[in-house]
C-alpha cells in the first residue's frame, strides 16, 4: 500500500515547517529556502534538444555526467560548474526564462503563484514522495558519458510535461 499523504493544513506542512514558499517571493528566499524548494525530480539534469526552426524543446533520457540516477541528485553539487561549465543554475529572476522547466517544478509553480503538489517533500516531510508519486526520473536515465550529439535524437522521451 502506498504512503498516505496528509493534506496541507493552514500555513504549515505536515512536518510543521512554515510554508515560506507561500509568502516569500523567490527573489527574497534565503539560500536554504531556495535549495529546499527543489523537489529532487532530476529533470533539470536531463539533456535537452531544441528544434532550431520551431524552438520546441525535447527532453532526452540522457543525464548529465554528474547525475546520480538513483538519488536524483548531483554527485558533486558544490563543484558542478567546474566539471560541467554549461550546467544551468536555477536562480530567481531566471525561472520564467526557462520554458523547459516541467509543469511540476516547484520553482516554476511558486513563480506562477500555484501551490506545491501534495507529493512535494515540503508538504509531506519525506523526500521519497517525489519518487513514490512517479514524478522523478529515478531509474529512467542513462549517462551522457560516451554519447555523441548524434545519439541524442534516439533518446528523446515524451513522458515529461
Amino acid at each position: 500500500m502506498g504512503k498516505v499523504l496528509a493534506p496541507n493544513s493552514g500555513n504549515k506542512t505536515i512536518n510543521s515547517v512554515k510554508a515560506f514558499w507561500k509568502t516569500v517571493p523567490l527573489a527574497d528566499m534565503s539560500d536554504s529556502q531556495w535549495e529546499s524548494l527543489c523537489d529532487g525530480c532530476g529533470m533539470c539534469c536531463l539533456n535537452k534538444l531544441e528544434d532550431w526552426d520551431t524552438g520546441e524543446i525535447f527532453f532526452t533520457n540522457i543525464a548529465c555526467t554528474l547525475f546520480d540516477g538513483t538519488s536524483c541528485q548531483c554527485k558533486d553539487y558544490e563543484n558542478r560548474f567546474d566539471t560541467v561549465p554549461d550546467c544551468v543554475k536555477l536562480q530567481p529572476g531566471k525561472i520564467s526564462e526557462l520554458p523547459w522547466l516541467p509543469q511540476t517544478c516547484a520553482y516554476r509553480l511558486v513563480q506562477e503563484g500555484k501551490p506545491l503538489p501534495q507529493w512535494h517533500h515540503l508538504i509531506t516531510g519525506d523526500r521519497e514522495t517525489v519518487h513514490e508519486a512517479n514524478v522523478s526520473v529515478r531509474g529512467k536515465t542513462i549517462s551522457e558519458d560516451g554519447k555523441t550529439p548524434e545519439d541524442y535524437e534516439d533518446h528523446i522521451i515524451d513522458w515529461i510535461e
